[in-house]
């Protein structure tokens, strides 16, 4: 009988047990109530044992390569160790072994069962392995990996060890993937990390893979898929490829740390060789400069052109017949960016096909600058006290949404991310709201301008009209004059000083930090002396890594990069120009949102205002001979006359209250205490701009550290230059205290509201 219950723990059948673990029947009477338990448990467990072996033959020849891996480990632990139990356990029958054998004549079926009892958890667990692994198909290898570790966490030894051989089985297979991918740019039919695009496969990676890793995974993949596609002159040497198969062997996705670390480490080396051999510095250099041009305004005549042809196709689209005519459309707007184009320097920069507009709404009718009254002193005041929403000024431009956008294409794309073009479309929507409505003020001026010299021309020195109508009328027209004075300044002031004091004094930074004085050779390159030569080989590689990945990052513990101790590669790059966004950001006020509200309030109203001065022909004062301009029947001021009054009031009134408010907050941000960041700042830049305290001044930079990159005490100069600007002469500090109280005293004459007294 123990020799049938062995055949039976071996997998084989027997008449003991005819159906399932049940003992025969024909057995029971012969049988201790003790016995037939322990027989039936030891049938059991036969019974399980052969399901999981059977199920390991079926999934072994599974498509999938993982699941041929954990089928073949699996059945490797059962034969190694269960099979083997079963051997020695009847070599010790044989034997007639002490600790099995009673008296060395018997053999009690309570001692089987001890010796197979290890295996009633394991075989348990893995029964319900096999069943979903063939319940559920196909598998990803990153779901698959997960569920082996997630079951591996257990207090049962022996289960916890068989999950995790079974885990670095399938892990082994797929590191030899990612070694393929990563390393040789090659790219699976079946069972691929990555996609022909060289995007990440949906279920490719296990969640113990840190983001970052699968980013770096993606980033080298593509990059050596890339230059091997390519065919480029210089291919990824061999000696580099065997050093980083080496590294891959010695660490599992399960050891996160050791495992992000060499990643980290094959990243920073192939953004090495990459950046001497691929990714040059003259084409940093050509985006950089693209990219201040197009998003940071600094080709000023392609900006005006661009705003006139936006102007004129408005004006074209609405005074047009309706219908599909009447539709602004993005291929309007790239006809726009051409003709822009004409006539300037950016007409044969080949950087500018890299432009587009792009309409999130769709295509949609142009809209007329609004005629709704302007904020009121309890709206400004609310904001002042604390704002939390990012304000947008995307829809200043063209009345509605509309984004800039730059096609990134590789290899550019490993030095510019997503995240960088989006911090440049919202300084390019931002700086170009200010220089429209700049320009707008302008041309009201000139408006106003040449219908005061027409005037002049019949009515002499006066504005004509009866006696108490000529004082309205010459009150009205200075008060109009002041304030498109109070605008134009406003906005000269801060268009000068964010293109002068923040966009050119940054970007000539970058430039020094990315270039030496002839523009060829980098400066963190240059002050390395001669390491560099020294450290790489004659194709330009690293060898050693464990250098590389210590220094050649370019990072010191706060996150400062230290162009001393490290080698410009694409990391130390990537934070340079993401410090430099940072930089461009706060120093231009966007980071702040208290301010940026305010702003956007200033140039509704100048909006209004143009548009009111549109609406009324282009002059301030009605013509006389205007139905309503004088009153008849004494000497009566006109109803239009009146009304008009009551506007530039009112616009003047509104405008005076938003200029102390941002004075105010602008002041008030100087005095906050800044803190900075020291990880990827790329990400952490457009979520600070909507979590910014608003009466903070909140820099985003990084410290101190060294001359070429000053921290937030250089950003904090550059708001405190502009406070100086607009309070030359004590333009707030005393001259607006003086007319407030003067407003307060006197009832407030319409002169002096507009500051002409």
């Amino acid at each position: 009988m123990i020799a049938e219950v062995l055949l039976v723990l071996a997998g084989h059948s027997s008449s003991l047990f005819p159906n399932d673990h049940t003992v025969n029947p024909a057995f029971v009477p012969l049988l201790h109530p003790g016995e037939q338990q322990c027989l039936e448990s030891l049938a059991q467990i036969a019974i399980r044992y052969r399901n999981v072996k059977a199920a390991s033959h079926e999934l072994s020849r599974s498509p999938s390569r993982y699941v041929s891996a954990l089928a073949a480990t699996l059945k490797k632990i059962l034969k190694d160790e269960y099979e083997n139990l079963v051997v020695e356990t009847e070599a010790k029958v044989l034997k007639r072994d002490s600790s099995l054998v009673a008296g060395g004549s018997y053999v009690p079926i309570s001692s089987l069962r001890a010796t197979f009892a290890e295996w009633d958890a394991p075989l348990i667990a893995l029964e319900t392995l096999v069943e979903d692994l063939q319940t559920k198909q196909p598998w990803h290898p990153g779901p698959l990996i997960d569920i082996l570790l997630a079951r591996s966490n257990t207090g049962i030894h022996r289960i916890a060890t068989i999950y995790t051989r079974l885990g670095e089985a399938v892990q082994r297979v797929w590191v030899t993937q990612l070694q393929a991918f990563m390393i040789h740019g090659s790219l699976s039919d079946r069972d691929g990390i990555a996609q022909p695009d060289y995007a990440l496969t949906e279920g490719a990676m296990p969640g113990c893979v840190s983001a970052s890793s699968r980013e770096s995974i993606s980033y080298v993949g593509r990059a050596v898929g890339t230059v091997k596609t390519a065919k480029w002159e210089k291919q990824f040497p061999r000696t580099a490829a065997m050093e980083y198969t080496r590294l891959l062997d010695g660490v599992l996705p399960q050891n996160q740390y050791d495992f992000d670390q060499v990643i980290a480490e094959i990243r920073t080396s192939v953004s090495e060789w990459l950046w001497l051999n691929v990714l040059t510095y003259k084409d940093v250099d050509e985006a950089v400069e693209s990219l201040a041009s197009y998003f940071l305004l600094r080709n000023g005549e392609f900006t005006l052109s661009l705003i006139r042809e936006i102007e004129r196709l408005k004006i074209s689209r609405l005074t047009g017949r309706a219908g599909g005519s009447s539709m602004i459309r993005e291929q309007d707007l790239h006809l726009a960016l051409l003709r822009a184009s004409l006539g300037t320097t950016a007409q044969y920069d080949p950087s500018l096909s890299r432009l587009r507009f792009k309409l999130p709404s769709g295509p949609l009718r142009p809209l007329l600058p609004s005629l709704a009254a302007a904020h009121s002193q309890k709206d400004v005041s609310s904001i002042s006290l604390g704002a939390t929403e990012i304000t947008s000024f995307e829809d200043l431009l063209l009345g509605t949404p509309l984004v800039l956008t730059y096609t990134v294409k590789w290899p550019l794309d490993l030095f510019l991310h997503q995240t960088d073009l989006q911090v440049y479309a919202a300084l390019f929507s931002y700086l170009s709201a200010l220089r429209k409505t700049h320009t707008r003020i302008h041309t009201c001026w000139a408006s106003i301008s040449n219908a005061q010299r027409a005037r002049r021309r019949w009515t002499g020195l006066g504005e004509g009209g009866t006696v108490e109508d000529l004082q309205v009328r010459r009150e009205l027209l200075r008060c109009g004059w002041g304030v498109v004075r109070e605008m134009t300044w406003f906005l000269d002031t801060i268009l000068g000083y964010i293109m002068t004091d923040v966009v050119d004094v940054e970007f000539r930074r970058l430039k020094g930090l990315l270039l030496d004085k002839t523009g060829a050779v980098p400066l963190a390159r240059q002050q390395t002396g001669g390491q560099l030569s020294k450290s790489t080989s004659s194709d330009g590689v690293i060898p050693t890594l464990s250098q590389s990945s210590t220094t050649a990052t370019g990072l010191s513990a706060s996150g400062v990069v230290n162009p001393q101790t490290s080698q410009l590669d694409f990391s130390t790059l990537r934070t340079i120009h993401t410090t430099y966004l940072e930089r461009l950001v706060t120093g231009s006020l966007l980071s702040n949102v208290a301010i940026t509200s305010i702003i956007r309030m200033i140039l509704e109203v100048c909006e209004r205002f143009v548009a009111q001065v549109e609406r009324w022909g282009g002059d301030i004062l009605p013509a006389l001979l205007f139905e309503g301009s004088i009153a008849t029947g004494g000497d009566r001021v006109g109803k239009m006359v009146e009304e008009r009054r009551s506007i530039v009031a009112e616009i003047n009134d509104s405008l005076n209250t938003l200029l102390e408010s941002f004075y105010e907050q602008l002041s008030l941000s100087t005095t906050q205490q800044p803190f900075s960041t020291a990880g990827d700042a790329s990400k952490s830049m457009l979520y600070s701009m909507t979590t910014t305290n608003a009466s903070g001044f909140s820099t985003f930079v990084r410290p101190k550290k060294g001359k070429r990159l000053a921290g937030d005490e250089e950003v904090r100069r550059h708001v405190e230059r502009l406070l100086l600007r607009l309070d030359f002469n004590g333009e707030f500090s005393t001259h607006r205290v003086g007319r407030r109280a003067s407003h307060e005293g006197d009832g407030g004459e319409i002169l002096k509201e507009g500051g002409l007294t």
